[in-house]
């Protein structure tokens, strides 16, 4: 589609960077339930493909779709699979997992992590450099991130209140040093941060981003025109 010149994004998730339909094929069926996501886990052949489109430029943005459903909450469907809640956790490994997986064997840049972390998304919200940028005048909203401090991820340490885990055991290769909101420290590794409740403010997104300026001018461009003819010079019919 982009090649044909439409303005349109991809954003696969992480789980679906990570993790493939072998989970459906385990034994226990909370295992497998806790893993229903809409689209469900693919194939390794697929999984290739979105590190090839985030790697080629054709995928700008990698999410989570965080879905935090209980254990209690996923067997709800036990006797109806199309009851069971979609979605699991992702929102506090993304980026570990991403930058363990990615940079660390060399599918992605630094530069290419901090795209589709962080600046892909702002520019596509519009709401760019105010975000996704360290620049003079932007929010100050920044992560020092450290590739020296590992973890293993688990239930036991993660700060959902989840009572499981979908990367559980990964072995991650880098965490959050420090974590700015606004320029003030929210976050720091290795202690009990918790940031102030009503820190929230309501970020306004300009319409019209330089993409759409762009399509309309190309499809103002390319669109057909009427040709209009002297009558004088129009053949007569027989």
């Amino acid at each position: 589609a982009r090649q044909k010149g439409m303005r349109v994004y991809g954003e696969p998730l992480i789980q679906f960077l990570t993790l493939d339909e072998s989970e459906y094929f385990n034994k226990d069926w909370d295992h497998a339930a806790r893993r229903v996501m809409s689209p469900p886990f693919r194939s390794k052949d697929h999984q290739d493909s979105l590190w090839a489109g985030l790697q080629s430029g054709s995928l700008q943005v990698v999410a989570t779709d965080h879905a935090a459903f209980s254990t209690a909450q996923k067997r709800a469907g036990r006797d109806d699979f199309r009851i069971i809640p979609n979605g699991s956790n992702g929102l506090e490994e993304r980026l570990a997992v991403l930058w363990t997986e990615g940079v660390e064997t060399g599918r992605l840049t630094p530069n290419e992590f901090v795209a589709a972390t962080s600046t892909n998304v702002a520019k596509i919200l519009n709401i760019y450099p105010r975000k996704g940028a360290i620049v003079e005048g932007a929010d100050a909203d920044i992560v020092v991130w450290d590739p020296k401090i590992s973890k293993t991820i688990s239930t036991a340490n993660h700060h959902s209140v989840l009572d499981y885990n979908v990367f559980e055991g990964f072995e991650v290769k880098a965490q959050s040093r420090y974590t700015l909101s606004r320029g003030e420290v929210i976050w720091a590794w290795g202690q009990n941060s918790q940031p102030n409740p009503g820190r929230g403010r309501f970020i306004p997104r300009p319409a019209f981003p330089a993409a759409n300026v762009a399509l309309s001018k190309w499809k103002e461009l390319t669109a057909p025109k009427l040709i209009k003819r002297d009558p004088m010079n129009i053949p007569a019919g027989i």
